[in-house]
């Protein structure tokens, strides 16, 4: 017998993150179970060897190839905020997207989505001139790209204004702070480790349209989008346990 499905949740993953000999997270073992890929450009990590079999894992298992544009902090993996003009942000993101719409083209496939990475995501998210560079680098880009961004976010509203898809993403494996952004990663609790508390931020995001804060207020998200972060140890056993509680209450996974 069939589940009636209640509603449908995107889950992305950022993926591709290794580089020469340095590998990172397991990407072979979290792809069945996803249905975005958020896949490194080599400014933060990534090299072109990584970017080609990410793409052909991702077309394999029938996901969605976005680009996961950052700025260019290979020793900081990108999250060491810099200062940058509304410009740059664009030519970062024109410049990355490019490099990961090739092999897509060249895999047969296309380019689904721009997921901006670590501090680039954290500076645009609350910055309008940056979130105004970042919509329209995505509506340049054409062919139905969507913006990921985070939801209730500056991003959200200038994507908006400027008449772009736009999907707001919340975290299955972040702490969130009272005003809806994530906790900054050397707070206690900024990182979710546990399987259980995944899970259970997940579906409250996606059923009741809320996240508690690390300081236990609860505020309003709307999601189109869950991530997990394919760089923690717990990636795998995240992304199969969330997709055993969606199938059990009835929660479809696809991309947008």
């Amino acid at each position: 017998m069939s589940q009636t499905l209640t509603r449908t949740i995107d889950l992305n993953c950022d993926m591709g993150e290794s580089y020469g000999a340095w590998k990172m997270g397991a990407d072979a073992e979290v792809m069945p179970h996803i249905s975005s890929a958020n896949i490194a450009a080599g400014f933060h990590a990534g090299d072109p060897a990584t970017i080609r079999k990410t793409v052909r894992l991702a077309v394999d298992n029938g996901v969605a190839i976005g680009v996961h544009p950052s700025l260019p902090d290979i020793m900081g993996f990108g999250r060491r905020a810099m200062k940058i003009s509304p410009q740059e942000l664009y030519d970062l993101i024109i410049y990355q997207a490019g490099a990961v719409e090739g092999f897509a083209r060249a895999a047969g496939a296309k380019l689904h989505h721009v997921k901006c990475h670590g501090a680039l995501y954290n500076m645009a998210a609350n910055d309008q001139p940056l979130s105004d560079a970042m919509a329209r680098a995505v509506k340049d880009l054409g062919g139905g790209v969507i913006l990921y961004g985070l939801a209730g976010s500056t991003m959200m509203a200038c994507a908006k204004r400027h008449g772009v898809p736009a999907v707001g993403e919340g975290f299955a494996d972040r702490g969130y702070m009272n005003d809806g952004t994530l906790a900054p990663r050397g707070q206690a609790g900024a990182l979710i480790e546990q399987e259980a508390k995944a899970v259970a931020q997940a579906l409250a995001m996606v059923e009741q349209r809320t996240v508690t804060s690390l300081s236990g207020k609860r505020v309003a998200v709307e999601v189109g989008t869950l991530c997990l972060h394919g760089d923690q140890p717990g990636a795998v056993a995240f992304a199969k346990a969330l997709r055993r509680e969606f199938t059990a209450r009835g929660i479809g996974v696809s991309a947008p």
